[in-house]
């Protein structure tokens, strides 16, 4: 049975997408789809509550905005809106490359923006009980819990790879479109809690974190070097059936191994660094606030000891 291929508009008016270029990325990009709306509700409700913030004197750091709307939205945008959206059922590199983003890097940012904080800080009494109840609800505290959400982040690019979900999401746009919405919500399920900036439940030591970011470091270099190791082609005949000539599918899987095996080394090694930077400065709040504790005790009794019998 012959496979039904699911082109993207910028290879709409051609038999073959035209060769990879930085000028196709620039140029080639596509506000039509629902993640850029719902990209550009997200910075509109974020700068909104940044907004009443300020009205009523209160500050918010500007780097929290910077990350959020930055590498965090922007990052997401970056790879499903841009030109580079149009290859990404092309190139297996390219698709890696979004799983990289949506699933690692973006929900760092997004995670530093602590847009829960923000919404608790600024949102009428009922809404802020609302999602509060939301956040300590008894589903949130199984997902976020820090081994869950490891054995999530973890298991799925296995199953998604290794089996006939990744040829169907090729065919099928709306597939190709929801694993897109399913890599940011598990990073952002993995990386929220071990950040530890909004209000999660759960929340486990500094040291346990940062062991916890260390364990997922091989399943990438697992996962990379079996790709590029393999001896069949992810997807099936999809990719040579498309016959680019300008690309060969199997040195192309080879780069999408290695893209996946170093970019995942250097996120979850910068992240374990972020952590531990994160528990030095906890460790220097806690022992100022024990040298405080003990000035005022060593006070009173001064006091106490010169006050007339």
């Amino acid at each position: 049975m012959k496979s039904v291929l699911h082109v993207d508009p910028i290879f709409a008016a051609t038999s073959a997408p035209p060769p990879f270029t930085v000028g196709a990325v620039l140029t080639e990009t596509r506000l039509d789809s629902w993640l850029a709306l719902g990209l550009v509700l997200a910075a509109g409700l974020y700068l909104y509550g940044v907004y009443r913030l300020r009205l009523r004197g209160d500050r918010w750091p500007i780097a929290r905005t910077v990350f959020f709307l930055g590498p965090g939205l922007g990052g997401i945008a970056l790879v499903t809106v841009s030109g580079l959206h149009a290859y990404d059922t092309a190139l297996l590199s390219v698709h890696m490359i979004q799983h990289m983003v949506l699933s690692m890097v973006a929900p760092i940012f997004l995670a530093l923006g602590a847009p829960m904080t923000l919404a608790l800080r600024t949102l009428p009494v009922g809404p802020r009980k609302r999602l509060l109840a939301i956040v300590h609800s008894r589903v949130a505290r199984v997902y976020s819990f820090p081994l869950v959400a490891f054995a999530i982040f973890v298991v799925n690019p296995f199953v998604l790879y290794f089996s006939d979900l990744y040829r169907y999401t090729l065919e099928h746009a709306w597939a190709h479109e929801l694993v897109h919405a399913h890599f940011i919500m598990t990073g952002c399920v993995f990386f929220w809690p071990l950040l530890g900036l909004d209000p999660l439940p759960g929340r486990w030591p500094y040291p346990a974190r940062a062991l916890l970011m260390l364990l997922s470091v091989p399943f990438h270099t697992v996962l990379g070097l079996t790709i590029m190791q393999s001896s069949t082609l992810f997807g099936g005949d999809w990719y040579p059936s498309l016959n680019l000539g300008w690309v060969d599918p199997w040195q192309d899987q080879v780069v999408a191994g290695g893209i996946l095996w170093a970019g995942g080394e250097f996120v979850s090694v910068t992240m374990l660094a972020v952590l531990v930077v994160q528990w030095v400065k906890q460790s220097e709040r806690e022992a100022r606030r024990v040298d405080r504790e003990l000035d005022r005790q060593e006070a009173r009794e001064r006091a106490a000891d010169a006050a007339p019998a």
